[in-house]
């Protein structure tokens, strides 16, 4: 077996485009506006949405990576190497999780839910930053980008240096090659 199934090539991708999303507008845009702009407590519902979104796809992608066959661990020619790869990728799962795990800790700790989806305040408490799961929210997301910062690494080392074609495994196609 070459390739991943193609559900998992499209929770992939999905899940790709979702976390960028979800990290860009959290660190790039919400984090930059003041608390009591109600563009934030709109922008909010939606880092809030695809958070959510990007937590029920990994318990998706979790369950058929556990269910379905894939192939065997891409290999560099170095033992460290290859069970680097093998952690990171478990870790991408952790830190996936802790994300939403802590953005949830955050909302339910802030009272964010009614706030952000059932107009019960038009601006968010002021003390959303200093709260424990906030600060940890902002650390796995630190984490989380330079992990992903490392993926890319990672595959542009094995298509351009190794020339193992790495990318087909995780694309979209003829699946019988």
């Amino acid at each position: 077996m070459q390739r991943y199934h193609p559900f998992l090539v499209a929770l992939h991708w999905l899940m790709a485009v979702l976390i960028l999303l979800a990290l860009a507008a959290g660190g790039l845009v919400l984090a930059n506006m003041p608390p009591d702009s109600a563009e934030k407590v709109e922008g909010l519902g939606g880092h809030m949405a695809v958070g959510m979104a990007i937590g029920l796809l990994l318990l998706v992608r979790l369950t058929t990576r556990l269910l379905t066959k894939h192939p065997p661990p891409a290999r560099t020619g170095s033992d460290r190497l290859d069970r680097v790869g093998t952690l990171t990728h478990w870790a991408f799962y952790v830190l996936i999780a802790g994300m939403v795990l802590t953005g949830l800790a955050t909302a339910f700790g802030a009272g964010l839910f009614p706030i952000v989806y059932g107009g019960a305040a038009d601006r968010l408490p002021p003390d959303l930053a200093a709260l424990p799961q906030r600060a940890a929210h902002g650390l796995i997301a630190l984490a989380l980008a330079t992990l992903i910062g490392l993926h890319v690494v990672a595959a542009v080392y094995h298509q351009f240096f190794l020339k193992d074609r790495l990318l087909r495994r995780m694309w979209f196609g003829n699946r019988t090659t």
